[in-house]
């Protein structure tokens, strides 16, 4: 079922809801810039014959509202965008789950609202700003020049056929080298996205959204949330050791590592994916 969602004055959210609408709820937060298309229908499914599962487009992605310069925003108001939701939903609490943006969402979500979050699941993200310091585990491992130099250009005006294939090769630089990338399986995606859109550019508003209220890394330690943390051995943006730093600094977290994923969601990850989230949900549920 899909609908919209207002979250402020003028401002709608793309929302689609799959499985039983009594089962418990799961709430699936993308990164940025990114529609909430990008989370598989076969994971979807897959989750959704046991669980409701929620996903949507951000502000400024897909058939959402896309009008930053009029109504700002910050990356908190993002996080709150999610709670909006589930209230329109008629959800108390929800098993939340953050890819990249969606997991500093997810993780500043624990921290500010745990009573709202049945567990939380973060994938390639780090632990947020201000997490406490561990001898001989950095927070967060550099992530590398070249795909920095790559997405210097991710605004750049380009034609749809264009755009489409610097997307095509944004997701080959991040799927890694182990699980073959198949071009034409994210080509296709893309053009879907599109089509759902209505547009094919890219929308500069995440990387100006104040980033500065998601600091809040020191009360990590506090959080007693279940967390599954999934390490990505592949993932060039957050490496594995990310995912360490965040699963030993979170008290109530479970560290699985799925091999050969990066950080893009092929249709080969959709298996293992499914089985970690769903192994998560069920401990959470008679935690």
């Amino acid at each position: 079922m899909e609908h919209f969602v207002q979250v402020a004055e003028g401002v709608s959210l793309w929302v689609e809801s799959r499985g039983p609408e009594k089962a418990p709820a799961v709430l699936l937060i993308m990164g940025s810039t990114a529609s909430g298309l990008f989370w598989p229908d076969a994971l979807v499914d897959l989750l959704a014959r046991r669980y409701r599962v929620i996903r949507y487009d951000h502000r400024d992605t897909g058939a959402s509202t896309w009008d930053f310069d009029r109504v700002p925003y910050s990356a908190t108001r993002m996080a709150e965008d999610a709670l909006a939701i589930l209230d329109a939903l008629g959800i108390a609490r929800a098993h939340v789950v953050g890819l990249s943006l969606g997991g500093f969402l997810a993780q500043w979500l624990s921290v500010t609202h745990p009573a709202r979050l049945l567990s939380a699941t973060v994938i390639g993200a780090p632990a947020l700003e201000g997490a406490p310091a561990r001898a001989g585990l950095p927070a967060r491992a550099p992530i590398d020049p070249g795909l920095f130099e790559f997405w210097s250009h991710m605004f750049d005006p380009r034609g749809l056929d264009e755009q489409v294939e610097w997307r095509v090769e944004n997701w080959r630089r991040l799927n890694g080298h182990v699980i073959p990338f198949d071009a034409d399986e994210f080509r296709a995606l893309e053009r879907r996205v599109i089509a759902h859109a209505g547009r094919h550019d890219t929308s500069t508003a995440h990387a100006r959204a104040d980033p500065s209220g998601m600091a809040r890394g020191a009360e990590l330690p506090q959080v007693t949330v279940p967390t599954l943390v999934i390490a990505a051995p592949e993932d060039p943006t957050h490496p594995a050791s990310n995912a360490r730093f965040l699963a030993e600094t979170l008290p109530r977290s479970t560290l699985v590592s799925i091999e050969g994923m990066g950080h893009a969601l092929p249709r080969a990850i959709v298996p293992p994916l499914a089985a970690a989230l769903l192994r998560h949900f069920d401990t959470a549920r008679h935690d």
